[in-house]
């Protein structure tokens, strides 16, 4: 299971708290817990989605003090579903990530990571469906404006 998932995990990790040595802590804490666990997890085709739970329920509680107001609410609209993405490096991407609020970031590596429906992620972070759409929605709006931004940019510098 360790050689399976480690990858996953790991960059899971790192993307959750955009630091190394926190994402290598969080996701050796995560296979102590499973090995702990393991009679909790009943059918192995489940192992991935399990072990992306465990790692963010320890990122969460690490977390816990920490409160990001939800400023992306007032400053982006709805787009739609279609996203163009340029090609990033892992730090552009991290640094992007980084600045989105937990309450955006979180459902987003959720739905990617976890392939995670919009109903679970709702269900797993007891808000409503709307606002996980919501959030969802404005996450990926930054993300796009943030790169397409960062795309003209280099259009310019390059012309």
């Amino acid at each position: 299971m360790v050689d399976l998932h480690y990858q996953l995990l790991f960059r899971y990790a790192y993307r959750l708290s955009g630091d190394r040595a926190e994402a290598e802590d969080l996701t050796q804490q995560t296979y102590l817990i499973a090995q702990k666990k393991l009679s909790q997890l009943r059918d192995m085709s489940f192992a991935r989605s399990w072990l992306c739970t465990i790692l963010r329920n320890l990122f969460l509680k690490n977390i816990t003090q920490k409160i990001t107001p939800l400023s992306l609410s007032q400053s982006f609209d709805l787009v739609s579903e279609e996203v163009v993405v340029p090609e990033l490096t892992s730090e552009e991407l991290q640094g992007a990530l980084n600045e989105l609020p937990e309450d955006f970031r979180i459902p987003l590596l959720m739905f990617y990571f976890e392939e995670r429906s919009y109903k679970e992620i709702s269900k797993e972070l007891s808000i409503p469906l709307g606002t996980v759409m919501s959030r969802l929605a404005r996450a990926k709006s930054y993300l796009q404006e943030r790169f397409s931004s960062r795309s003209e940019e280099k259009t310019t510098i390059h012309s």
